[in-house]
């Protein structure tokens, strides 16, 4: 659903560059500049959509639209929202970025689109993406896809967006929408948060439904918050949160589902053990620094800090989860592909996906599918190896990881720089990806926050928060206390706040 193409093989960077421009959305920002957030306080949709429609040259959003909501009346009465194009509604196609799905519109909401809507938020577009959530490939590019080209980064066009949610994350940085709702199999919403500088949540997977949505596995994905606050992400949680009968990991949800906005605290840092990942390497000097300069800022709020030098083996639970992501991509794309209508989606399997993509030469100009041919030499999910992969991976990332470290430290939260400034987009320069703290939350199925914390070279970074299994409530509201702590976050340049 959003995987960083990080494990085995290349890093996940840009290779190339296709068509785009950076995207001017000056009237959209001004139109939500001093918006308080609150039933009424939003510009109307047809607004949103004629100053997007009119200022979006980047492919940061593919479609927009201006069909009425349900009038629903919480805390998002009005806001205007964008979706990752993978997710489904009635009234857009759904095409993961691929043309194999370019005529996908079965005319179905997704369960977390119905939510939003019967809470009366606007539901304005659809958000450009790396093509098929970043899982195509092994060199696949961050923030481009067949259908909507390349995304690019508002901070510097130069640099990447990040991905699989990179539309998400550019959208929201520019003040197209307050909120866009971005997915994740490991990365894919924190790391466009960070490096677009905005506010990224990654639920508890199975607090939040997946059915209607492109998937990559089941194990990990789930759709969450991409947001200018901590705030607006913890108000669209509480409704996007709940269980599915359709989905079976959702079982617990409507019993641990809670008003994640209402338990907020600005003194939730005080006092509070906090474990600092110093195990997790790899972040460029200046991303460290800024690092050090908030760890300050966390003890002057009243943290007790932790070091934490020793983690689990990332290798030994990357190797793991890849093999994992492999045997239920297959599985789970073949259902997914099964559930449209054939007469719009011609591509009944990855397989035929596999075919679709050989035979046409717009999606495969920068980069194959690599990944894609190894998840079909997969067997079914009885294979012994791949129950010995998953019990593995879950082990070393829970029980093993986040859950020793937490209970072993006497810690109620981990945190670590989520990874280090947007890297180039030339491909010939070795300014790669650096650092990440995403795997651990990943894998486990933990809930995962990203903040801003400052800029490396002029790019924004974040901070990361991890918890335990149902600790969302308890990490937004550490990353609530951060943010009003520390108030980093800055828009691009040329956008007002």
């Amino acid at each position: 659903m959003a995987h960083l193409s990080r494990l085995p093989g290349p890093h996940d960077r840009q290779t190339g560059r296709t068509q785009g421009r950076l995207i001017l959305a000056a009237a959209v920002a001004l139109a939500l500049a001093g918006c308080a957030t609150g039933q009424g306080a939003y510009p109307s949709a047809s607004a949103v959509v004629a100053a997007g429609r009119a200022n979006d040259s980047a492919h940061s959003v593919l479609v927009w639209t201006a069909r009425s909501p349900r009038q629903g009346v919480s805390a998002i009465s009005g806001m205007p929202i964008l979706l990752k194009d993978n997710i489904e509604t009635a009234d857009m196609p759904t095409t993961a970025g691929s043309l194999a799905l370019a005529n996908n519109a079965p005319g179905r909401d997704a369960p977390l689109v119905a939510r939003l809507r019967a809470a009366g938020a606007v539901i304005v577009g659809k958000t450009n993406l790396s093509e098929w959530a970043n899982i195509r490939s092994s060199d696949s590019i961050s923030g481009w896809s067949a259908v909507g080209g390349q995304t690019l980064n508002p901070y510097d066009p130069a640099r990447t967006p990040c991905g699989s949610s990179s539309g998400s994350g550019a959208a929201v940085a520019l003040g197209l929408t307050p909120v866009a709702i971005g997915t994740e199999t490991d990365g894919s919403i924190t790391c466009p948060a960070s490096v677009n500088g905005v506010v990224g949540f990654k639920p508890t997977v199975g607090l939040v439904s997946r059915t209607h949505i492109v998937p990559i596995s089941h194990s990990q994905d789930t759709a969450g918050p991409m947001a200018t606050t901590v705030r607006d992400a913890a108000k669209v949680l509480t409704v996007i949160a709940g269980s599915d009968p359709a989905d079976p990991a959702t079982v617990e949800a409507d019993a641990r589902k809670v008003n994640y906005a209402a338990g907020l605290d600005a003194n939730a840092l005080r006092g509070a053990r906090i474990g600092v990942m110093r195990f997790l390497k790899g972040y460029s000097p200046e991303t460290q620094a800024v690092f050090e300069q908030n760890l300050k800022a966390l003890r002057d709020a009243g943290a007790v800090l932790v070091d934490l030098p020793e983690g689990p083996d990332g290798r030994v639970i990357g190797a793991a989860e890849f093999k994992v992501l492999l045997y239920e991509l297959k599985h789970d794309l073949n259902a997914y592909l099964a559930s449209t209508d054939p007469q719009q989606v011609r591509t009944r399997t990855l397989a035929d996906v596999i075919a679709f993509n050989a035979a046409e030469l717009r999606e495969t100009v920068l980069f194959g599918q690599d990944t894609f041919e190894r998840a079909q030499a997969m067997a079914d999910l009885t294979d012994a190896d791949y129950l010995e992969a998953r019990a593995t991976s879950l082990r070393l990332a829970g029980p093993e990881g986040i859950d020793r470290l937490m209970r072993d430290n006497g810690v109620i939260a981990l945190i670590a720089p989520t990874t280090s400034r947007g890297w180039t987009n030339d491909p010939k320069d070795d300014d790669d990806m650096q650092g990440s703290a995403s795997r651990l939350a990943a894998v486990a199925g933990y809930p995962h926050l990203t903040v801003p914390m400052g800029f490396d070279r002029g790019m924004p970074v974040g901070i990361s928060f991890l918890g335990g299994k149902w600790d969302d409530a308890r990490i937004l509201s550490l990353g609530y206390a951060f943010e009003q702590v520390t108030q980093a976050r800055r828009p691009p340049p040329g956008v007002r706040r």
